[in-house]
């Protein structure tokens, strides 16, 4: 019994070191990645992405000769030009063998990213190609196997496939769900059901490189090679077949400008700007047969932005959400990834429901815990934003406002964008009041507590504009609402919001707004008044349902146009309440009574 425990207790200490150990590890690899990144930065760009090709393989292939000695990559499909220097060789072979500690997965997730890593800022935006934690990458695949998902029979695509994140781990599940089976057997399942598209051709490469490694075992068993998963092509050109059992990525995000064939392929998901987000996820509603799942990491912006109205309808006609993983992660924990993302999951052909909101608190990279949360709706019309709770306590403050019809439009509001974007304007811009001249207002006017304070004092803001003929459509001469454009999710308030009221214009003439405030200006004789618009605007209330419709740092028009409100024949207590100069929080206890939740 002695000997038993103290056996045990020995295992227990070996297994800790040997998770330091691995802890360890990984801190000097997130270094040396950090080493990488300022060695290519050091590099011309027109050589960096030639350069991050030999840099990435040569740490795969010293990764290979560690953990598959006997395996021998298929070469690259597109040979990077030029070669390392000596200390940029020892490094990628450094890279390589301390990434051999790691387990094979975890090993070839790190070598695959490291490419992305050290490409040049420009290339990286100009191909959506972004790094996507594991801890990401493994809850998309748990929420697809939520999703009726079966890894035994699944086929699977990834149509941006990139360094073949989704592709390791669907493999690794795919394999598990076939254990006992014949090697052979399982790399031919596998050869068949799983599959890449990627334009980036040293990309498709790595993860090739990667997948054989993750796959050596059953290879050097079978004595047949590792398939071919990825297929280097520009996706939007492949002609798709709705067979696949789930679509599944970090798809590219970001304006594109898309021949005429291609706006008019793509045109049923396009509403002004294309987006390539937009593009993949149409193109993943072509690929997923009916009954299959589209399970996408997405820019929260999706649920709200105007440019996403059509793909909005176009998902809930066609693939209705089942749910909704909020990410929560601190700052930091993410090299080149947006706080604002969000899991998506996609039924095609599904009925549209009620969809589950979950929340997603990221660790670190590799590790992640789920909070669940209840469901919500889409709404009636598909096109406006999707009201989603940003976190738990939000559930029934959605309830509430789905009950609220009333927009700012109904009030007699319409909102548009300052129309004077400075640097294109800069020769007329004044440091001092002099005749003619006409106030100048930016966002630092509009104060976080809801005052309007006529100041210009940051790095290049001048408080004064001199019009020249033709630019009288830049002067306001009618009292408005101005609300900040920028706004991010740490700040106390997403909502900042003052009257300029007619006062100051008439007093100056007429005054030019800059394009970083928005105008909630009257059309026609208003039914609620400014100070109040500017009022319930500031309230905790409306700034919380706000939250449950932006999904970026942005407050756009269109999303201001779109919050819920109370018809206004409701707004006599507030209209009083104002009018009285009563404090906020009586106002805000009168609003929140019309929206029928607790004061």
């Amino acid at each position: 019994m002695t000997n038993g425990r103290a056996t045990a207790r020995l295992k227990k200490a070996a297994t800790a070191d040997a998770t330091l150990s691995l802890e360890s590890k990984r801190v000097e690899l997130a270094r040396a990645r950090v080493v990488a990144r300022a060695w290519a930065e050091t590099i011309a760009e027109t050589r960096r992405t030639s350069q991050a090709a030999l840099f990435a393989r040569k740490a795969m292939e010293t990764f290979a000769a560690c953990v598959a000695p006997q395996l021998t990559l298929s070469p690259p499909i597109v040979v990077g030009r030029g070669k390392l220097d000596s200390t940029a060789s020892q490094l990628a072979t450094s890279i390589g063998r301390d990434v051999a500690v790691l387990p094979v997965l975890e090993g070839a997730h790190f070598l695959t990213s490291l490419y992305t890593v050290l490409l040049p800022k420009k290339e990286r935006s100009g191909l959506g190609a972004f790094y996507t934690p594991p801890a990401l990458t493994q809850r998309l695949l748990d929420l697809a196997g939520e999703g009726g998902v079966d890894w035994a029979t699944a086929r699977v695509l990834d149509p941006a496939s990139g360094g073949g994140a989704f592709l390791l781990e669907a493999a690794s599940r795919m394999r598990r769900a076939l254990k006992g089976s014949e090697p052979a057997f399982i790399l031919a399942q596998l050869g068949t059901r799983l599959s890449g598209l990627e334009l980036d051709p040293h990309a498709a490469s790595l993860s090739q490189a990667a997948l054989e490694i993750l796959l050596s075992d059953l290879s050097m068993a079978s004595g047949r090679a590792v398939p071919t998963f990825v297929k280097v092509c520009d996706t939007l050109e492949e002609t798709p077949t709705a067979q696949y059992d789930l679509v599944i990525g970090n798809p590219p995000y970001g304006r594109v400008t898309l021949s005429a064939v291609q706006r008019s392929r793509y045109s049923r998901s396009l509403y002004g700007h294309a987006n390539l987000y937009g593009v993949f996820t149409d193109i993943a509603l072509r690929w997923t047969r009916p009954g299959g799942v589209i399970a996408y990491l997405t820019p929260a912006s999706v649920l709200g932005g105007k440019y996403y109205t059509a793909l909005r309808q176009l998902l809930a006609a066609e693939a209705p959400p089942l749910a909704i993983d909020f990410v929560h992660a601190r700052r930091g924990v993410f090299e080149d990834v947006l706080q604002e993302t969000l899991l998506a999951l996609y039924r095609k052909g599904g009925k549209r429901d009620c969809f589950h909101v979950h929340y997603l608190n990221v660790d670190n990279e590799r590790k992640a815990h789920l909070t669940k949360n209840g469901k919500v709706s889409l709404p009636v019309d598909a096109g406006a934003p999707w009201l989603a709770p940003r976190d738990p306590g939000h559930v029934g403050l959605i309830k509430a406002a789905e009950g609220m019809a009333g927009r700012l439009s109904d009030w007699g509001y319409g909102v548009s964008t300052g129309p004077l974007v400075w640097n294109r304007f800069r020769s007329q811009m004044r440091a001092r009041a002099a005749r003619g001249l006409h106030p100048l207002i930016w966002a630092e006017a509009v104060t976080s507590d809801g005052r309007f304070v006529f100041r210009a004092e940051k790095k290049n803001h001048a408080p004064y504009f001199k019009t020249e003929l033709g630019d009288e459509w830049l002067v306001e001469d009618q009292e408005c609402v101005l609300v900040q454009r920028t706004t991010a999710k740490e700040q106390s308030r997403r909502l900042i919001a003052a009257e300029l009221p007619q006062s100051f214009i008439d007093a100056h003439g007429g005054v030019i707004i800059e394009n970083h405030l928005n105008m909630v200006r009257a059309i026609g004789k208003p039914k609620v008044t400014p100070a109040t618009v500017a009022a319930v605007l500031n309230s905790d209330l409306i700034d919380q349902i706000f939250r449950c419709i932006s999904g970026s740092v942005a407050v756009s028009a269109f999303e201001l146009g779109a919050i819920p409100l109370p018809p206004a024949s409701a707004m006599e207590p507030i209209e009083r309440l104002v009018a009285k100069g009563s404090p906020r929080t009586a106002i805000e206890k009168a609003l929140r009574l019309l929206y029928g939740l607790e004061a």
